[in-house]
């Protein structure tokens, strides 16, 4: 089960919940028939709930919301995207990551 600080995005609330956005955001694009989105959802969730008031999680699922993927640039899934101030400044594509990688992205902290 998904944790309750995760938010859900579709095409209509992606801008207002993630580009618009006062704090930084990790957005988990996935989708539900992905072994390994599935793979990395406890990890992705465990990080939503260290991080409350600090950073914000969010996952789209890229069938639900294909405009949105579209426009990002989304080919594979899973790929996770940090936002900060309306604008990408973070990528990785695949579910070889750890929590401190994706805390890495959403500081801006990246190589």
């Amino acid at each position: 089960m998904a944790s309750q600080n995760v938010v859900h995005l579709n095409d209509l609330n992606f801008q207002k919940e993630v580009l618009e956005s006062d704090k930084p955001v990790l957005v988990d694009f996935t989708a539900t028939w992905c072994g390994p989105c599935r793979a990395i959802a406890p990890m992705v969730d465990e990080l939503a709930n260290e991080t409350v008031g600090t950073y914000k999680v969010a996952k789209l699922d890229i069938d639900e919301a294909p405009a949105t993927a579209a426009k990002f640039g989304i080919r594979g899934v899973p790929t996770l995207l940090a936002f900060k101030g309306g604008k990408e400044i973070a990528r990785h594509v695949g579910a070889n990551t750890s929590k401190a990688k994706l805390k890495t992205m959403l500081a801006g902290n990246v190589d």
